[in-house]
């Protein structure tokens, strides 16, 4: 079935969709302390919730990039009712193949859960690092070993050993890039199961409501598996953070 529908139904209920409270992304906002005009950039904005919490708090000018055009929707619904006279702007693409007008012009430049777009944490850092300004903020969510992986686990999810880090490693992954760590937020078991729960109960309900859709068996056998590898391996394996670094001044 299509990928974005499918995440679509699962994340239905979620306000943000990644592993982290609205306590703690409120919690980074603070810590970015933008200025007024301030221009951002995320690279797989999803619903939207990031910018447009952003642009309630701080006058920005901002740009959100998704490939999901469920997501985009939702983004442009959620900006049209909460801050409808808000300068962002959401473009449903691929975030690996965007390229600003002015690069390196970015006070802050984002993807908070989607590495897998540039290859990787590094990639991404990478990617983000072009795209900031001098001076300005890299923000990457991503997630890292807790413990080493069951062969099992890694089989049932579908990735490689190599496919994340430590948080030791995420936390350090910028240093060769001129980027210097400033803050991390790293989720709670408390943060992970209900991220992964309202995905379950959102999935059964759907399938509930939309009984000949052709694509709800798929959905719940996917579901399913996913569930029972989270409950036997993933919550004791897997962490994810958010990554708030800073870009050297002299660098452009």
């Amino acid at each position: 079935m299509n990928l974005w529908k499918y995440y679509a139904i699962t994340h239905r209920d979620h306000v943000v969709c990644n592993p982290m409270s609205t306590a703690k992304l409120d919690e980074l906002m603070e810590r970015l302390r933008l200025p007024s005009g301030a221009r951002v950039l995320e690279i797989a904005s999803g619903k939207g919730e990031f910018l447009i919490r952003l642009a309630e708090r701080y006058d920005i000018v901002g740009i959100g990039v998704d490939q999901s055009p469920y997501c985009v929707a939702d983004a442009r619904a959620r900006l049209r009712s909460r801050v409808p006279k808000a300068r962002l702007t959401f473009v449903e693409m691929d975030g690996a193949a965007y390229r600003p007008d002015e690069p390196a012009d970015f006070h802050l430049a984002a993807c908070i859960g989607a590495g897998w777009i540039f290859g990787g944490h590094q990639g991404t850092l990478r990617a983000l690092e072009r795209l900031a300004a001098p001076g300005g903020w890299v923000v990457a969510g991503e997630p890292y070993w807790r413990q080493e992986p069951a062969a099992e686990y890694l089989a049932a999810i579908g990735e490689a050993r190599t496919a994340f880090g430590t948080h030791h490693e995420n936390a350090t992954a910028g240093r060769d890039l001129g980027l210097e760590l400033a803050y991390t937020l790293v989720s709670s078991p408390d943060d992970w199961d209900r991220y992964e729960g309202r995905q379950w109960y959102a999935a059964e309900a759907w399938a509930r409501e939309q009984p000949d859709d052709p694509d709800v068996a798929e959905v719940l056998q996917r579901v399913r598996a996913e569930k029972a590898a989270y409950l036997q391996w993933g919550r004791e394996t897997l962490g994810w953070a958010i990554y708030l670094f800073r870009k050297a001044e002299g660098e452009g």
